[in-house]
């Protein structure tokens, strides 16, 4: 995606949509994290236009919709933009698939698109290279992506898994045949032949080795009984897409490929795939790390005055990171399908998956990098933790995550030292949470000029909801709903937004203490709530003050609040203290929300009510009209990208 956006941005929507057909299932939505250099940079006025037109384009080609994701700036990126990309698709469960290559006999035939030069050394060198400014140049070509092919490969893929004619199926990721055919192998009881020759190439120039490692999209590979094969053949013919007997599946225990004649690939499927190496590499605490960790972001000046305090929120939601994201999500479509329940910039996104009964899920991203370059062990749980929280406060079950883990180059034993303590922390924080890790990937050498990415570990999260009509939205709904403030406010200053913004992206002390009981308690109250709750909000970056700030803004109600007490006003505002929501609820449910609160033993706290005025109100301290809040929060991204 730094190479050419629009294309590396595509390719990324392209491959985990394949993942998801790969298992039998059809793809139903898709949602996408993203993460820059700084907004005023040059090189974002490049990158980001292009990456964003190419997940919205893929994506809404393919008509699926893009129900969520994040936008994040930050200088460490510049040169190492992240496009994570994330898929859901639903089946039956006697449905379910696997990639693997059994009965001896099985043909193994390549279907979809034609395999070309573009991709060759695509994910394969982007995962073992770090590129510097004056070193050798093997940054990869990439892939071209073709959605409508990609359209009708769903579609076919569906009816030959509906027609009982697929054995095993393989999408093509990284390294491309030489992957699909390795892991197709390995996963099965015998081995595989294969000739090169017969794969089709839009480029007849391609040498063996180009074939075998181009990572041209749009292709999957199948494994059907002999006897299936003529159906299979129909099948694809239908939906117009090109399929190729290449191999098929042997007694023996060697993958063995061919080209002209010539055995070009003779290994050990299992060894190649399960039993490569296993590295070891050295780790170790950064010896800055405790220098960092004492500087304590606590510890700097803060506002205590009212019109201080006033200007500080302003600032923030202007900022960059908390500033109004729709220049970027207005070019998704997030209805299409019509089984949109929830999308941007609701806390998760949710789809309705069954019209009868309206089952539905949640799904949230979420990764806070200035937490793990603080402590990589807390980070990676705060992100779970603020994923879980964000399905929860819909009304969703947190059910299961995936993960994509975005560190510098593994090389470097700090970062090896940060990427060992996000997985302790995951490994950990997940047994806390009950919610099992069900794949993900990892994203290493993300370092350029010497410089690395902040550690990003991304979790995105599944949650299950019984009827999607009970669902809660993030907007304060009525005037004269109360709003009260679930869990504890802690002075948790480090790593906050208020930090990077108000002190020039000073960045120290540790991130907030995760608190796994707390979190399932509000989940508890959440879930219980739904259909009761008129609106539910997570507070996480740039604390109650910018959620308070989103609730207002969804619907354009204001709202007038007393803050607690028991911390300075800033801590109060502005602390990021995790395991917190602010809900508002009808005046004559207002009891029984709170009977429910101390059922969980979650505290909480009524702090005001929704008004009809058109303003922010924080007792004693200021007054904001709304209009000016949402003139700063929505200029900021648009300013930027003028003239793009």
């Amino acid at each position: 995606s730094y190479v050419e956006p629009y294309q590396g941005a595509a390719t990324g929507v392209g491959g985990i949509v394949r993942d998801i057909m790969a298992m039998g299932a059809r793809p139903i939505a898709v949602m996408d994290a993203l993460r820059f250099g700084a907004l005023d940079a040059p090189d974002t006025r490049r990158v980001l236009p292009g990456i964003v037109a190419g997940v919205g384009g893929y994506g809404n080609c393919l008509g699926l919709p893009n129900i969520g994701g994040e936008l994040v700036f930050d200088d460490s990126y510049l040169g190492n933009p992240l496009v994570n990309a994330l898929c859901v698709g639903v089946m039956r469960h006697e449905d379910l698939a696997f990639a693997k290559a059994t009965g001896a006999g099985n043909k193994v035939i390549l279907f979809g698109a034609a395999t070309g030069a573009d991709g060759i050394g695509g994910a394969s060198v982007l995962a073992s290279e770090t590129f510097e400014a004056d070193g050798p140049q093997k940054r990869p070509s990439v892939q071209v992506g073709d959605p409508f092919m990609e359209k009708l490969l769903i579609e076919c893929s569906l009816e030959l898994f509906h027609a009982g004619v697929v054995t095993a199926l393989q999408d093509f990721g990284a390294a491309g045949i030489s992957c699909a055919t390795s892991e197709l192998a390995s996963a099965g009881d015998g081995g595989m032949h294969c000739e090169l020759d017969l794969v089709p190439l839009r480029d007849p120039t391609m040498t063996p080795e180009e074939i075998l490692m181009s990572e041209s999209q749009e292709r999957m590979m199948a494994v059907v009984a002999p006897d299936d094969v003529e159906r299979f053949m129909a099948i694809c013919a239908r939906w117009d897409v090109q399929a190729t007997i290449i191999g098929e599946v042997t007694d023996g225990d060697r993958l063995v490929i061919d080209w002209h004649g010539r055995t070009i690939v003779d290994v050990d499927p299992h060894t190649v795939a399960h039993d490569s190496p296993a590295y070891d590499r050295p780790q170790a605490r950064p010896a800055w790390l405790d220098a960092v960790n004492a500087d304590h972001a606590n510890a700097l000046p803060r506002p205590a005055e009212g019109p201080e305090l006033a200007e500080t929120l302003l600032r923030l939601v202007a900022s960059p990171n908390l500033a109004d994201k729709s220049w970027v999500t207005d070019q998704y479509d997030r209805f299409v399908r019509g089984n949109s329940v929830l999308a941007q910039p609701e806390d998760a996104g949710m789809i309705r998956i069954d019209e009868d009964s309206h089952l539905g899920i949640a799904l949230s991203t979420d990764a806070n990098g200035r937490y793990a370059h603080l402590d990589p062990f807390r980070g990676a749980q705060l992100a779970l933790c603020e994923s879980y929280r964000n399905v929860a406060v819909t009304g969703a079950e947190p059910v299961a995550i995936t993960d994509c883990l975005n560190f510098g180059s593994p090389e470097d034993p700090e970062v090896m030292w940060q990427l060992v303590e996000a997985v302790k922390g995951l490994v950990a924080g997940c047994a806390e949470l009950g919610v099992p890790v069900t794949g993900g990937n990892v994203s290493l050498y993300n370092r350029t000029d010497g410089r690395n990415i902040l550690p990003t570990p991304l979790v995105g999260m599944l949650g299950v909801i019984d009827d999607v009509r009970t669902r809660t939205p993030m907007g304060f709904a009525a005037p004269g709903d109360a709003i009260v403030l679930l869990g504890t406010t802690k002075e948790e200053l480090g790593g906050s937004a208020w930090e990077d913004v108000m002190h020039d992206h000073h960045l120290g002390g540790l991130p907030p203490s995760p608190d796994f009981p707390a979190e399932r308690a509000l989940a508890a109250v959440c879930r219980a709530g739904a259909g009761v709750l008129t609106s539910a909000h997570d507070l996480s970056e740039g604390g109650l003050a910018q959620s308070l700030v989103d609730c207002c803004l969804r619907r354009g109600l204001g709202a007038a609040v007393a803050l607690p007490g028991g911390l300075d006003p800033c801590a109060e505002l502005f602390s990021e203290s995790p395991a917190r929501a602010i809900v508002s609820v009808v005046p004559e449910r207002q009891e029984a929300l709170l009977d429910l609160c101390a059922e969980h033993e979650l505290p909480a706290a009524r702090i005001g009510e929704v008004t009809q005025a058109a303003e922010l109100a924080v007792e004693g301290l200021f007054t904001l009209p709304l209009s000016r809040i949402r003139e700063v929060w929505r200029d900021t991204v648009p300013d930027a990208m003028q003239g793009v």
